[in-house]
């Protein structure tokens, strides 16, 4: 599982680093397929019947599970991209929003767009400070949609965050808003994947016309953070892409 989160933390930061003004979804995919290849691990993505690339890119109001494209990201686009590795037969997966900057005006639109993400990543950490043994699946919820839901804004209630390990989705489903002390014990050694999926507006959700892709009901725009981690007497993260 660390192997395998190494792997899925130098990638995401590759891929991250690849999103540009001009760029297209499926040249990120691929820089991202790359390097996991020459990581020695594996596309995770394999295993989901149907899918074929190494990442789901999403773009302002799709939220997850976006095929990555021929469009081309332009000046203040939010793009989210989640992307899973295995190694070994052990999965782990990560997710990340950032803000597309070119040369365009609108200034204050990007800083509303900044502090919308900002809050998303605020969640993530707080929610991963309560993945600690004998804290329970409740502690984690509670954290994510306190900070998300206090800052005005929606959690995706019918997107969750999962167990991770030998398969890609496992037990217990880690939803992004709950009650404090309710749901599942944490044990030493328990590994998650802790998602924060949320909306400028609605927290409704359809899903698009590929049949893949989920987009916000209200064409709000969408955020996304995610990472892997061990539960210990403090949380390790696995696939920290900012530490790689």
């Amino acid at each position: 599982m660390r192997k395998s989160g190494q792997i899925a933390a130098k990638t995401l930061k590759r891929a991250l680093e690849a999103v540009k003004v001009g760029v297209t979804e499926l040249e990120v995919d691929e820089v991202a397929k790359r390097e996991i290849y020459k990581l020695g691990g594996d596309l995770s993505y394999k295993t989901v019947p149907g899918y074929k690339y190494a990442t789901c890119i999403t773009v302002n109001e799709q939220v997850v599970h976006g095929i990555p494209t021929s469009r081309k990201f332009v000046d203040g686009d939010i793009v989210s991209i989640d992307l899973a590795v295995m190694y070994k037969g052990w999965h782990t997966d990560c997710a990340w929003s950032m803000l597309v900057r070119g040369k365009g005006k609108g200034e204050r639109g990007k800083s509303e767009k900044t502090k919308f993400l900002k809050v998303g990543e605020e969640a993530l950490w707080l929610g991963i400070d309560q993945a600690v043994e004998g804290n329970k699946v409740g502690d984690i919820s509670a954290a994510i949609g306190g900070k998300i839901e206090g800052s005005g804004y929606s959690v995706v209630r019918s997107l969750v965050g999962h167990g991770v390990g030998r398969s890609l989705h496992e037990d217990p489903q880690i939803p992004g808003a709950g009650v404090a002390g309710t749901g599942p014990v944490l044990t030493n050694g328990n590994t998650l994947a802790i998602e924060v999926i949320y909306a400028k507006g609605a927290k409704e959700v359809v899903l698009d016309s590929d049949n893949w892709t989920f987009k916000t009901a209200d064409n709000s725009l969408a955020g996304l953070f995610e990472m892997s981690v061990i539960v210990d007497k403090e949380a390790q993260v696995l696939t920290d892409w900012r530490k790689v």
